[in-house]
């Protein structure tokens, strides 16, 4: 039976990879990115499976772009994966990347992107089958990890982790299952040319875990090879 999935941002690393093994075996997806037009992959991915694929254009940190995309699905959606996200620098204390502009960025996509996406397709994913939301967070967000850069993404994953934990709590008498996921070291714009692992691996790692979830563990934040890590 095809699976509609959602994903946001769909255009490139994670995202396209998750796109990429989503409709090549047979189901649906409504990929979200904020510019379509430039999204090259994603479209010729479109026009390879049509049938499969409909692109919108939302940025995540505005919820009344993804409004307008919910307004427009008349169908039922059956896993969520919020996937956009953006770092900045990995500076210490005195970087740019502490300026309040560029930490308003970070924790409104980080944080509140994936809240709104949940919030506003919310209908649709309660008549989903085995409805399902997971986030792509961060190791980087764990207590446990032990870093001295990179503040507010360290903070935003861990806001997100908390988002997760709440959403699961709030959703689980809907039967919706929450969960986060640490997509490894991945070779991407983000993680850069010396990461460990490809796109390509933690996508196919992270929907095989996410296909195994239940009731009986969700709020967990998981590795992309399924076991637990600490918030």
């Amino acid at each position: 039976m095809q699976t509609t999935y959602l994903i946001t941002g769909a255009n490139r690393g994670i995202g396209l990879e998750l796109s990429k093994h989503i409709v090549s075996n047979g189901d649906r997806l409504i990929a979200i990115c904020r510019k379509p037009k430039e999204a090259m992959e994603l479209n010729e991915l479109s026009r390879k499976f049509k049938d499969r694929i409909m692109i919108f254009s939302a940025d995540v940190s505005h919820d009344i772009d993804l409004l307008s995309v919910a307004s427009q699905i008349d169908f039922p959606i059956d896993t969520i994966i919020c996937n956009a996200g953006m770092m900045s620098d990995q500076g210490g204390i005195t970087s740019r990347a502490n300026e309040s502009d560029v930490v308003s960025n970070i924790l409104m996509t980080n944080i509140a992107g994936p809240f709104y996406t949940v919030r506003s397709f919310l209908p649709q994913l309660k008549l989903g089958k085995n409805p399902r939301v997971s986030i792509i967070s961060s190791y980087m967000g764990s207590q446990k990890h032990q870093g001295a850069s990179s503040y507010f993404y360290r903070a935003s994953k861990a806001g997100v982790n908390n988002i997760m934990v709440t959403l699961s709590n709030e959703l689980k008498s809907e039967g919706i299952i929450v969960n986060s996921f640490h997509p490894g070291w991945v070779r991407t714009d983000m993680g850069g040319k010396n990461a460990n692992i490809s796109p390509e691996e933690s996508a196919e790692n992270i929907l095989k875990q996410l296909r195994k979830l239940n009731l009986t563990n969700t709020g967990l934040f998981l590795n992309y090879n399924g076991t637990e890590l600490p918030l």
